[in-house]
């Protein structure tokens, strides 16, 4: 390679913060039981392949969920989903993260339903200290109700990391510096649930369940926990510093998963907290140092 070019490569992987984007380590598929149990409504959830796959079930009587059997203090957290196809407008599929009391931690995929032929909604959301407000809307760019896609959330010190597949879709960093509180000393549990949320999932609850088409059945594969288990009055990661997402190339995204996100900003970004003016008169101060604006 000519000198010339040799520098013009260097620079570029110098502005644009690395080479090649460093992925999360890859999922390694598990049975149910060996991380989750059931919520509420069991008779709702049914097992196939001997729990290598579950399927809820949400009729007018009830949906259902389940949850990890224990809570995490950070760590990387994966699941394949195919949500539910067809008509699913009013309803809400939900993976998600929470600690349990009133100061609440809580990281959140939230898929809202739709007509048939329209697309789906996802929207994350970050509590801290009880304090939520940040969501984030987009429509995705594939069929989520054709074949099951990978849903991850990368949480550690220094940022948490939502990703679809193995694109990032947003970034929450540590701003404590900022004033901004962050979630780092409440261990949380992974959940997920199928339920009926007609008074607002599905264009500000215009859109109403049409239980006709009932039952509303989301596909779940996966099972990936690889966290640092502590007991739910624990403060610190017993192993911190010690596990592969909490080293350095994780403490932050490079800039070939930037420029992926950026896309996604542009190109499917519906919704932004940070950009609400109507809602907040004056933008978060994370909102710069997340790329989100």
């Amino acid at each position: 390679m000519k000198a010339g070019a040799l520098l013009a490569v260097v620079v570029a992987v110098v502005l644009l913060g690395g080479a090649a984007a460093t992925p999360p380590h890859k999922p390694v598929d598990v049975q149910f039981e060996k991380n989750y149990v059931p919520t509420w409504a069991e008779d709702h959830i049914h097992y196939l392949n001997g729990g290598w796959e579950v399927q809820l079930s949400l009729d007018k009587s009830t949906g259902t969920g389940f949850h990890t059997r224990g809570s995490y203090l950070f760590g990387h957290f994966s699941m394949q989903i195919k949500l539910v196809g067809g008509d699913s407008a009013g309803t809400v599929t939900a993976f998600y993260l929470s600690s349990q009391n009133s100061e609440h931690d809580e990281i959140d995929f939230e898929f809202l339903g739709n007509r048939t032929g329209e697309p789906y909604i996802l929207q994350t959301n970050v509590f801290s200290g009880g304090k939520g407000d940040r969501e984030q809307r987009i429509y995705l760019w594939f069929d989520p109700t054709k074949d099951y896609h990978s849903y991850s959330v990368l949480w550690n010190l220094y940022m948490i990391a939502f990703f679809v597949d193995d694109t990032p879709i947003r970034v929450f960093k540590n701003s404590k510096d900022l004033g901004v509180r962050y979630p780092f000393d409440q261990p949380m549990k992974l959940y997920s649930s199928l339920w009926n949320a007609d008074d607002w999932a599905t264009r500000d609850g215009q859109e109403k369940t049409d239980w006709s088409k009932a039952p509303f059945v989301a596909s779940y594969r996966g099972f990936y926990v690889d966290g640092c288990e502590a007991s739910a009055e624990a403060r610190v990661c017993a192993t911190q510093g010690a596990r592969w997402w909490d080293q350095k190339e994780f403490q932050d995204l490079d800039g070939e998963q930037y420029r992926r996100l950026a896309w996604v900003r542009k190109e499917h970004t519906i919704y932004n907290y940070c950009t609400d003016r109507e809602r907040y008169a004056t933008m978060s101060p994370e909102c710069t140092r997340d790329h989100d604006v």
